[in-house]
């Protein structure tokens, strides 16, 4: 009997295909579209185009977790660049693709007729629309108010870390002449324009949601972010002392002069130009002066009311201080950011490790890409930075200050619960709750029992997948443990586990992605306490980044060994794993214990191996996979069997993959996408893609679990693991897709698609224009359903503790 599975909702009607293709007029040219408040949601409304049109569209920010921060934030999407003063989330999404990225798509071969040109939204522009919806949630008055100041500082890191990647690598192709034609059509100087142009729209509506919207509505609840000339006197004083004892003594107050040429400024870092006069000589003289990063970004002058450490240490009195004899004229802020991304050849260094190394310390030197200054800068100081600086005036953007809003990461930590999304704890799943052997639930007895499939934050990552290697790492009669670390926290309770391993006799091998972008630190230093431990560290295949997220337990049980296999979306991160949405599948199938043992050996020694048994592996088989199945799709459909296609993921760029989905689309085919960033699909493109769909869910918790479902002529399959669609996953790194072959579990990820790709649910849809358009009510103004929401509201109605 085959399992109830929810057929895909109804889409467009239209012709299979055999009508004429015409493309819908790029939006690349228009300006930023005015957000109309409406219904208590924001919706994009049509402009007219720019009299003077600049290029077109996108890039998307996904991002994978990185934290020892005690309160990582999630980016919604590109968790944005790791720093210690905040955490946003993944924007590995961002990595250039330097081979094909911005190369034109040559067609590959296809049955029928050739699809039409400019059929790819422009990725860059994707990326900065995606951030555009970050900050629609934090315009969304419905959106709790500390919580619209989290998706401000969101917004803020995402463009800090599209700039230091994006942005760099693109400046870096053009500079060297390696820089072709992009997918959309766009030539590389297009693409850099349309990006100076867009962001600092959306930079400008970021900075008026702030000092407009989500400041004075912080004042009403009692959280004031004021400036230096708010202050009471008695603040001021109180301040003073704080200056004197905590901040004063580590500044250093650079000059430039003949014998002091202009210091080196580091990518991100708060400074202030301060321009002094020698009263004897009458002359001027220019100062920097860097804001401490380490230091806190608002300082609390009295209970309740916070101020920018920038205005601190520029206060008169403050600043005579470090200039002492010296007149104080002017003070702006500014700030830069840099090219941080990294270059390692590694089939020309014997050890990896130093390498990397090096190339951090290099990292620190990347020429500027972007000069924020406040609005008010004098002329002549801002053309010193300029000229200094070796920046062009379109990569200037003067905003009202205070710049650098990621600093709104602390006021969201605040202890205001009345102010944020109410409080979510996750409960253990009840496949691993309902065991009764041994307290803790035994792991391994519920996985011989059935498979389990785990989606977080709802279900507990602490009492499944690291319970499950905690249990691995005790247990005498585990043999060994194979292990991938992507990206983990600073007090990783996964790496502790695989040292207690080690030092208990146990075979470990420890994969360690040491290239993880803005991770390599922390995955150098882990790798090194593991290797110390006695762990087996390897770092991959060369020229290969290793993504996918893997874990294999060897037990003897009797006279047989067993094995115990994790297949996952997400990073082995127990903090961000609170944060992320992500799908995990603990079972003790031998094919699958097969397939990882297989791909183990691949990783840390010699192997040819490129099919599996329950595994599509990426760069050799994931996407030949993944293609073939959406054409047999067409051979389902056209033989009248149930045929679609639904795909979630965080980016979906490749072009061999939505040429798939394109002539899917022309066949009849039902095809659904939901993406939670970068999208270059142009859905509803009558001849071409009619039966596409595109939706976007942005929320408390960052969309990141990726899943493939076909119909199948009736016998659904479906897969999920750590692959977006993107050159990068899909020719250099090491992904996994696992094959769901329970039916209640193929059934509910269905389910979960269905739900997202609804009509009656909350999301944004991507018209063939590239523009994204926000539903969060109906025809009746009221609220569509909330998928976060709803599954929050599942997990406790199952513990008695739902919502009334």
């Amino acid at each position: 009997m085959k399992p109830a599975v929810p057929e895909p909702s109804p889409h467009p009607e239209g012709s299979a295909g055999n009508g004429a293709v015409t493309l819908p007029p790029a939006r690349s040219d228009a300006p930023v579209s005015p957000v109309a408040r409406k219904n208590g949601f924001m919706r994009q409304q049509d402009t007219q185009a720019d009299a003077h049109p600049s290029p077109a569209t996108a890039l998307g920010g996904g991002p994978a977790g990185r934290s020892d921060s005690p309160n990582p934030q999630p980016s919604v999407g590109s968790l944005a660049a790791h720093r210690q003063r905040a955490v946003a989330a993944a924007v590995s999404d961002l990595e250039p693709d330097i081979d094909a990225d911005l190369d034109a798509y040559e067609e590959a071969q296809a049955e029928g007729a050739p699809l039409p040109q400019g059929r790819f939204l422009d990725r860059e522009r994707s990326w900065l629309a995606f951030n555009e919806r970050v900050l629609e949630l934090a315009e969304d008055p419905n959106t709790p108010l500390l919580e619209r100041a989290n998706f401000l500082a969101i917004f803020a890191s995402n463009l800090d870390e599209f700039f230091m990647v994006r942005v760099a690598g693109l400046k870096r192709r053009i500079a060297t002449g390696v820089a072709t034609r992009s997918a959309s059509g766009l030539q590389p100087r297009e693409v850099l324009e349309m990006i100076w142009a867009r962001s600092r729209e959306l930079m400008a509506r970021h900075a008026a949601c702030y000092h407009e919207d989500v400041a004075p509505a912080l004042a009403d609840e009692g959280i004031h972010l004021v400036r230096w000339s708010e202050l009471t006197e008695k603040e001021q004083a109180r301040l003073f002392t704080l200056f004197r004892h905590q901040i004063f003594p580590v500044l250093t107050p650079l000059a430039v002069d003949p014998a002091h040429p202009f210091p080196y400024i580091s990518g991100l870092s708060l400074n202030l130009a301060v321009v002094v006069r020698n009263p004897v000589s009458g002359h001027k003289h220019f100062a920097r002066v860097k804001v401490p990063p380490l230091l806190t970004r608002f300082l609390e002058a009295s209970p309740g009311r916070y101020v920018p450490i920038e205005d601190v240490i520029a206060a008169p009195n403050h600043l005579e201080e470090l200039f002492p004899g010296m007149e104080i004229l002017e003070h702006h802020a500014f700030r830069i950011t840099r090219n941080e991304d990294l270059e390692v050849e590694e089939d020309d260094t014997e050890n990896l490790l130093q390498a990397l190394e090096k190339e951090l310390m290099r990292r620190r030197f990347g020429p500027p890409v972007r000069l924020e200054v406040e609005e008010s800068i004098d002329r002549e100081v801002l053309d010193l930075l300029v000229r200094e600086l070796k920046i062009s005036e379109a990569e200037v953007y003067p905003l009202p200050g205070p710049l650098d809003l990621t600093g709104l990461f602390r006021i969201h930590g605040l202890d205001r619960p009345e102010l944020k999304y109410p409080k979510f704890i996750a409960g253990t799943h009840r496949d691993l709750a309902e065991v009764e052997s041994a307290s803790p639930p035994d792991i391994f007895a519920a996985l011989r029992a059935r498979d389990v499939l785990l989606h977080h934050p709802y279900d507990s990552f602490s009492t499944s997948v690291q319970a499950f290697l905690e249990q691995a790492a005790a247990d005498p009669d585990v043999l060994a443990i194979k292990q991938t670390l992507y990206r983990t926290s600073g007090d990783s309770p996964i790496v502790d586990a695989l040292i207690d391993a080690a030092e208990s006799g146990k075979q470990v091998l420890v994969l360690v992605e040491i290239k993880a972008r803005f991770d390599e630190h922390a995955n150098i230093k882990w790798a090194r306490k593991l290797e110390e431990a006695g762990c087996h560290v390897v770092y991959g295949l060369v020229g290969l980044k290793t993504h996918c997220k893997l874990s294999l337990v060897v037990r003897q049980e009797g006279e047989t060994l067993r094995r115990y296999s994790h297949v996952g979306t997400g990073n082995y991160h127990p903090k961000t794993a609170r944060l992320y949405e992500d799908l995990g599948l603990l079972t003790a199938d031998p094919q699958v214990g097969a397939d990882l043992s297989d791909l183990f050996n691949r990783l840390s020694g010699y192997s040819r191996r490129e099919t599996y048994r329950r595994l599509l592996v990426a760069p050799k088989s994931l996407r030949d996979g993944l293609i073939a199945r959406i054409d047999k799709e067409v051979q389902h459909h056209r033989a009248g069997r149930p045929a679609f296609v639904r795909i979630k993921v965080n980016s979906m760029v490749d072009e061999a993959v939505i040429d798939a989905l394109y002539r899917a689309s022309q066949a009849g085919v039902p095809v659904d996408v939901w993406v939670r960033g970068i999208c270059a699909v142009r859905p509803g493109v009558t001849g071409l893609s009619e039966n596409i769909r595109v939706r976007s869910i942005l929320g408390r918790f960052l969309e990141h679990s990726r899943v493939f479902a076909f119909g199948n002529g009736g016998e659904p399959e479906v897969w999920f693991g750590s692959a977006d669609m993107m050159h990068r996953n899909l020719d250099r790194r090491i992904e996994a897709l696992v094959r769901v072959v329970d039916p209640g579990h193929r059934a509910a990820l269905n389910r979960l698609l269905d739900t997202g790709m609804s009509d009656g649910t909350a999301s944004w849809h991507l018209g063939p224009d590239g523009e994204w358009t926000r539903h969060a009510t109906d025809t009746d103004g009221q609220p569509l359903r909330n998928v976060q929401e709803m599954l929050i509201d599942a997990r406790r109605r199952r513990r008695g503790t739902a919502t009334p």
